[in-house]
């Protein structure tokens, strides 16, 4: 067991000729959120595919939870847990009726997987919900659900693809809430995102991805500090003015240009008295990330899904075979809710055959007559 959740050395993946990863280096610490910060079309979501085990790297050693990605993808699968770009939900069925499903299919039994989603959904504020369509919820709560629903395992490593693109502020805030919760109980999260705010509030470390590789790392404050701090410009109408403007302006410091008509610094934007101001990238840190410890989570401990057994061992057919049957019936029981949810249009669906089947019947009978 090492120190890193996840490790990351000369990653490539391309399609065709683009090179989605390009020799990528990472390494995420267990424990903390590590964000990966870049544009559209860096690499952000293939890496996480890649540690999903949703894609097959071209070459480079990729590691989640101690296990190589596509030598031990079902040891990886079984540690992780995601949170994709768009909510992977059944909008027609409740939200308790949504993690149940996820706790079936994971195979913890129905008893275990009502009590989990029943954890869960008290867990992310959303107990008086529970019974509600997914349809009828906000952006915010469908984020935090779909949250919850990549918890269902008590995963070791978490992945968050831009899990808030689209919300709205509060919503956001929510998610944000959300995910803070976790980082106590122990649980690593890979956050990828393009917000510099949602980065610098939620990650311990930030790698700022670009063209396919690393380009930066550091802690929010390390990165900021390596782009350099705000620069203020003053322009004084009159020069012997000088020192009533530096007066006025809380700037320790500053330096006078030859012609005695301007003072800079490098530090943060005064709040007035400027004639003209200009502010470079980077600055100081606006207030604390507000992250504290969070509560022990009600379902740690819970234990991995496992394969079922029977006399100490199982051959891979009878196993294959007991979790088609199962995630069968727990497909045809989610379909009969989604029924149970539309009266009126299951009425219809059944008797339009019927319908077709009289009238065909009475031309052709009428036909023979």
């Amino acid at each position: 067991m090492t120190d890193a959740a996840i490790t990351v050395e000369g990653a490539r993946k391309r399609y065709g000729d683009k090179h989605a990863l390009d020799g990528l280096d990472l390494t995420v610490a267990r424990g903390t959120v590590h964000g990966v910060l870049g544009p559209n079309g860096a690499g952000k979501t293939t890496l996480v595919r890649v540690l999903s085990t949703l894609l097959r790297p071209d070459a480079g050693r990729v590691e989640v939870a101690s296990h190589d990605v596509v030598t031990r993808a079902y040891d990886v699968r079984r540690r992780i847990g995601l949170l994709g770009q768009h909510a992977a939900l059944d909008e027609e069925l409740g939200g308790q009726q949504n993690l149940e499903m996820f706790g079936r299919l994971h195979h913890l039994g129905a008893r275990r997987a009502r009590a989990r989603a029943d954890e869960l959904l008290a867990r992310f504020g959303l107990a008086d919900t529970g019974r509600k369509p997914v349809s009828a919820y906000s952006g915010g709560m469908r984020r935090r659900l779909d949250l919850a629903a990549s918890l269902i395992t008590e995963p070791e490593v978490l992945f968050l693809d831009e899990p808030t693109t689209g919300l709205d502020p509060r919503g956001r805030a929510e998610v944000w809430s959300s995910v803070r919760t976790l980082v106590g109980g122990g649980t690593t999260v890979l956050l990828t995102t393009q917000y510099l705010e949602e980065a610098d509030q939620l990650a311990d470390r930030i790698s700022v991805v670009d063209a396919s590789r690393v380009v930066a790392d550091g802690t929010a404050d390390e990165l900021k500090a390596a782009t350099g701090g705000d620069r203020v410009d003053v322009v004084l109408r009159d020069a012997g003015q000088l020192g009533a403007a530096l007066a006025l302006l809380p700037l320790t410091g500053a330096r006078v240009d030859a012609d005695r008509r301007a003072a800079q610094r490098a530090g943060h934007r005064p709040d007035g008295g400027a004639l003209r101001c200009r502010t470079g990238t980077g600055g100081g840190r606006s207030g604390g990330r507000g992250r504290g410890p969070a509560p022990p989570d009600p379902g740690r401990g819970l234990p991995a899904p496992h394969r079922p057994r029977r006399g100490g061992r199982m051959s891979d057919t009878a196993h294959a075979t007991s979790y088609a049957l199962t995630d069968s019936w727990t497909m045809t029981r989610r379909e009969l809710a989604r029924w149970a949810r539309q009266p009126v249009a299951v009425a219809v669906n059944l008797a339009f055959p019927v319908m077709m089947l009289l009238m065909f019947g009475y031309l052709v009978g009428g036909g023979r007559g």
